[in-house]
């Protein structure tokens, strides 16, 4: 009973450091691995979904102002500093 407690707090724990796009994406890439291969792709589909829709650049975030929007550089793209 200890275990999967306490992978279920690992799972919470990892899924509060992820940006809102990157869940949908793990979570699109579960939905699609398991349709396409079962456990093992919804393992596999997750994984890769959630690094395709990682933010950016590993080390950096996105600048935001007071209210929490993310600024962005003149041609749509998001600005960037580093963590």
């Amino acid at each position: 009973m200890r275990i999967p407690t306490v992978i279920v707090l690992a799972g919470v724990s990892l899924a509060a450091c992820s940006s809102p796009q990157q869940t949908a994406g793990t979570a699109a890439g579960v939905a699609a691995g398991a349709v396409v291969a079962g456990p093992i792709g919804a393992v596999a589909g997750g994984a890769i979904g959630a690094l395709v829709t990682a933010p950016g650049r590993p080390g950096f975030c996105y600048r935001t102002d007071r209210y929490g929007r993310v600024l962005y550089k003149r041609y749509g793209q998001p600005r960037a500093v580093r963590c």
